[in-house]
């Protein structure tokens, strides 16, 4: 069983390891997890282990830091998950008040501290050398609430650094208290000059108290504290935003009489009522009406999904048009939503493998820098310099070197790269998923369901000379409505999108594996295969040839007869995806080799295949030999990434490196893939992966800049550059740029909330089905013209349309078409002209190309 916990007291990846050390010594525990970001721990722990909560709480609670576990109703519905938000206001909040009492006392003190550097006017009670001791005991008076309002810094790093694991508190504790002692001493100082009449001394140590470090320490190291909240805040924003989504209330019927509840009170097998504007409370099933309902917020997917009855929702989506009553199905936590909320969590909580060197960074990191700051001060002292001078690159060393930006750099990039992919329908389980899809070199595809729609269509129809397309279609769909066989389905709905009115046959009978025959008019109307043509003493020889091609094309072509004479052919297929075709390209663009796995035979993979520009196939493939395959292009030496939607792709999505699921698959399919694409659209794998690589890209930019800041920072802090060119960092500049290396780690990461995931709609007329006949035999113009369409960002005016047509009218031939409203240009253009020359003329005009389409591929 999986238990989690909140962590309070953690501040650095110091800390994350002396807990996860701290858990471990907790026999029986498994896959432990500490998310620095959340301040969380998850665990797995045997199932009926007596006082679990007992002993992780002590665990951790010995290793220094505080642990409460999460309770968790099983009755409770998505919408009572807590908002990371709601607990981030509340620590902002809190620290907030802490921020302003520490910086309403420092100021004061620094004013009165260095006021005499600048001949800043200070009153006259606190003239030097005569009222030192006001001077000083003044300083040491407003210093007091500082430490106060800071005390969890000393609580947390004086504990740890006793049981000899030092974190970043244990850095700022010393480095403050060692300044606070120098005052104080100090302050012994100035009286004994006073006493004995020294006044070279009174003077010395007035101008040394180190007071003002040790409150500012302690305030700047606050305040970049706060800015850092508030900046992770914003790295939490798609959990957030997902748990937002759900309704407080749902409206049930109850013996007819519409009532009004909480979702957390909606029972399996209600039904419940959705206006128009309203959300889905629950997953469910439409029982009565008919409506559009905007699924964008679980898909990403723009336009609305027409729902009928018998038709799935899903809770948070809504309901744009007509009244729904839907059957509950999920509740609670089986909802989509609370899985997909489920999933971001578990995801942005998960540590990916780069972190580990962060991780052994951290584990020696702090004793080290202690040990850095001791010898620094003993250095300075043994050369002679003054017990102040020696002190102060002592504490500049404990105070620059706290590793907060080491411990933020991987959890920050994960929260928010995987938060992106699942704003756009793009979840991802694990932060080792997210970096592992980095590094793929091959993508393999299922067929069906996959890179096809999963459902035979219409693709041709071929009637005979006297024979009308409506008339074969009529005749068709009357004799098919009888039938429950897929094909059959496909005609009918191409019947039913021409508004057919059908007659009803008498006499239906079934010829399993052959086709159909009964009765119409008085004539006997079959329809079926060649052998059942042939069988019933039909002669097809008129449309042979073109049956031909069909079959050619991986299609399969349906013969229909009535009263003896063949009146055509009807070609049905399972037509690839719009955006298949567009997707491929890209992989195949981007140095993927792109694979088709199918259990289709040959002759059917192979023109699907060329249809989407695959080149290599395997065909009558088993499940098991889906695995296999997977297993042989990793033996090649292949990253491999295997996309699939089926039962019989879960052995080969667990094989894979990364499996990814389509959303519309199988539960089993979905559950053993590492990512899943909720809109079930191609073009996300291209995308999961270019995000994949922008937060690694981004967790390497924060871990170079943060242990590229430590090694410049500490040897200017111990003094190492001060003999020769008189550089040296005051205790109080180093806890502000401290606080600054955190702050622009966790902005870095932010930057991945504008990586963008923009895919363009096709339209009917842009679907990319297999190749007509009539395509096939023009296929040279297709080859050497196409149309595409680019997608641009950036154009505002008139000037920005006549820039972008000018920079396409210097390819030769290339006709293009500017529109404003749409940010699309439209070009006509010969294949040698490649997508990447067009995004090049473009980007040198000023503007950004998003997407580019090619239509009728």
């Amino acid at each position: 069983m999986k238990k989690e916990y909140d962590i309070s007291g953690m501040t650095c990846s110091a800390c994350v390891l002396h807990v996860e050390k701290g858990v471990k010594k907790v026999a029986g525990l498994e896959n432990i997890q500490v998310n620095l970001l959340t301040n969380t721990l998850s665990v797995e722990a045997p199932e009926g282990m007596k006082d679990i909560d007992l002993q992780i709480i002590q665990a951790v609670e010995d290793a220094g830091y505080e642990a409460s576990s999460k309770s968790k109703d099983p009755l409770a519905s998505s919408s009572t998950i807590s908002n990371p938000k709601d607990h981030i206001a509340k620590e902002l909040k809190s620290m907030k008040k802490r921020v302003i009492i520490s910086f309403a006392f420092s100021i004061p003190l620094v004013y009165l501290a260095m006021g005499h550097m600048f001949n800043w006017p200070l009153p006259p009670w606190f003239d030097i050398p005569s009222l030192a001791m006001n001077f000083a005991f003044s300083q040491f008076l407003l210093a007091i609430p500082v430490f106060i309002v800071n005390g969890r810094y000393f609580s947390s790093g004086f504990k740890a650094l006793y049981k000899r694991a030092p974190t970043m508190d244990s850095l700022i504790a010393l480095g403050s208290t060692a300044a606070l002692v120098y005052g104080v001493y100090a302050i012994y100082q100035i009286g004994i000059g006073l006493g004995v009449g020294d006044i070279q001394r009174v003077h010395r140590f007035s101008m040394d108290l180190y007071f003002e470090s040790a409150v500012m320490i302690l305030s700047l190291v606050l305040l970049g504290k706060y800015f850092e909240l508030r900046a992770k805040g914003r790295t939490s924003d798609a959990i957030s935003k997902l748990i937002d989504l759900s309704p407080k209330t749902a409206t049930i019927i109850v013996d007819g009489v519409e009532k009004e509840i909480a979702v957390e009170q909606v029972q399996l097998g209600d039904l419940i009522v959705v206006r128009p504007g309203g959300r889905f409370a629950v997953d469910g099933t439409v029982v009565e009406g008919h409506s559009a309902v905007d699924e964008s917020a679980l898909t990403g997917e723009s336009l609305p999904v027409d729902k009928h009855k018998g038709d799935q929702v899903f809770s948070a989506t809504i309901n744009t048009t007509g009244r729904l009553v839907y059957r509950a199905d999920k509740v609670g936590d089986d909802t989509t939503l609370a899985h997909i909320i489920k999933l971001v969590e578990e995801a942005s909580a998960s540590k990916a493998p780069i972190s580990k060197l962060a991780d052994r960074i951290s584990s020696v990191f702090v004793p080290i820098v202690i040990v850095i700051a001791l010898v620094s001060t003993l250095v300075w002292l043994i050369a002679g310099a003054p017990l102040e001078s020696a002190l102060a690159f002592g504490i500049a060393v404990l105070v620059i070197s706290c590793p907060c930006a080491l411990g933020l750099a991987t959890p920050t990039a994960i929260m928010v790269g995987t938060g992106k992919g699942a704003e756009h329908g793009i979840l991802i389980r694990s932060a080792e998923s997210l970096e592992t899809a980095q590094s793929i070199t091959a993508v393999v595809l299922d067929k069906t369901g996959t890179i096809t729609e999963g459902k035979p269509e219409v693709t041709d129809m071929y009637p005979l000379t006297d024979v009308s397309e409506s008339d074969l279609l009529f005749m068709a769909a009357s004799l098919e409505q009888s039938s429950e066989h897929p094909l059959s389905i496909a005609i009918l709905e191409r019947a039913q999108s021409q508004n057919l009115s059908l007659e009803t046959v008498e006499n239906f009978y079934s010829v399993p594996g052959k086709g159909l025959q009964a009765t119409l008019n008085k004539e006997e109307l079959l329809g079926g295969n060649s052998l059942f043509m042939r069988e019933n003493d039909i002669d097809i020889s008129q449309a042979e040839k073109q049956t031909l091609e069909y079959a050619k094309m991986g299609k399969t072509p349906l013969y229909f007869a009535q009263g003896g004479k063949l009146l055509g052919v009807i070609a049905v297929a399972d037509v690839v995806k719009p955006s298949s075709g567009d997707a491929i390209n890209t992989m195949k663009d981007r140095g993927l080799e792109v694979v088709m796995l199918t259990g289709d035979n040959e002759q059917t993979a192979r023109a699907i295949a060329q249809s989407v520009n695959i080149d290599r196939v395997f065909a009558s493939v088993l499940p098991d030999g889906k695995e296999s395959v997977v297993r042989s292009l990793q033996d090649e030496g292949h990253v491999v990434a295997m996309v699939g939607d089926g039962i019989n792709d879960a052995p080969a999505l667990v094989r894979a490196d990364i499996g990814l699921a389509i959303g519309a698959g199988t539960d089993i399919a979905i559950e053993s893939a590492d990512i899943i694409l909720m809109r079930s659209d191609l073009r996300d794998v291209p995308s999961a992966i270019a995000l994949s690589r922008a937060t690694l890209r981004n967790i390497k930019q924060n871990l170079f800049w943060a242990l590229f800041y430590n090694t410049l920072g500490i040897p200017l802090a111990a003094g190492i550059f001060f003999p020769f060119f008189g550089w040296r960092l005051n205790p109080m500049f180093a806890a502000a740029a401290m606080s600054l290396s955190s702050i622009f780690v966790v902005t870095n990461a932010l930057r991945l909330k504008r990586f963008g995931i923009s895919h363009s709609t096709p339209t009917q007329k842009e679907h990319m089905n297999t190749p007509t006949i009539e395509q096939i035999q023009d296929g040279v113009k297709g080859e050497n013209e196409m149309k595409k369409v680019i997608h641009i960002e950036g154009m505002s005016c008139g000037h920005c349309v006549k820039a972008v047509e000018k920079a396409l009218a210097t390819v030769e031939g290339l006709d293009a078409h500017v529109d404003l409203e749409n940010n699309t240009a439209t070009v006509n253009v010969v294949s040698s002209v490649s997508d990447e020359q067009l995004t090049t003329l473009i980007s040198d005009a000023g503007y950004s190309v998003t997407s580019i389409t090619q239509l009728g591929a």
